[in-house]
């Protein structure tokens, strides 16, 4: 059978995408602005913090559906923010890329441990940049479509399944 192309549920659509919101979390104003530069094609609305206190308010008043995150900030680290939001049932599915110029084993395995998603050294190139994005964006909406089918909210279903895999069960 020949290749078929790629169907739209394989793909991320542009019109997926311009509704995506992705927040953008850096104390550098240049690597924002680059960032920003890079994601405009997708349309997405893209929103930034300069640190990690910032992101965490950021992300209960907007609700990203992706996070880019940088490591070395003021205030509180990447890895902190991105623990802390992985602890938390309300953003724990929120996808995250860390994004920085960490890049030794340990960091990575580091931000492994913090629960990230995906790890993307600087400098980075822009296809690199997009492709990971658009993976994370795709895994989030189709996710966020299965748990609509089964008409239960990311906290119910948590919910249940502590209460079952808890020791007094």
């Amino acid at each position: 059978m020949a290749a078929d192309a790629a169907k739209p549920s394989d793909t991320l659509s542009d019109r997926q995408c311009a509704g995506c919101r992705l927040l953008i979390v850096d104390d550098n104003p240049q690597n924002v602005e680059l960032l920003e530069a890079y994601l405009a094609s997708l349309k997405c609305c893209v929103s930034s913090a300069a640190d990690g206190i910032e992101a965490l308010a950021a992300v209960q008043r907007e609700q990203p559906d992706l996070i880019l995150l940088d490591v070395m900030m003021p205030r509180m680290s990447g890895f902190e923010v991105c623990q802390r939001l992985k602890s938390d049932p309300a953003t724990r599915d929120i996808p995250i890329l860390m994004v920085t110029a960490l890049n030794e084993v340990g960091d990575v395995e580091r931000g492994a441990e913090a629960g990230t998603d995906d790890f993307l050294s600087k400098p980075f190139n822009k296809v690199e940049l997009l492709t990971r994005v658009r993976s994370l964006l795709r895994l989030r909406l189709l996710k966020r479509e299965l748990d609509q089918q089964m008409g239960r909210s990311d906290v119910d279903r948590r919910s249940d399944l502590d209460q079952q895999t808890s020791p007094g069960f």
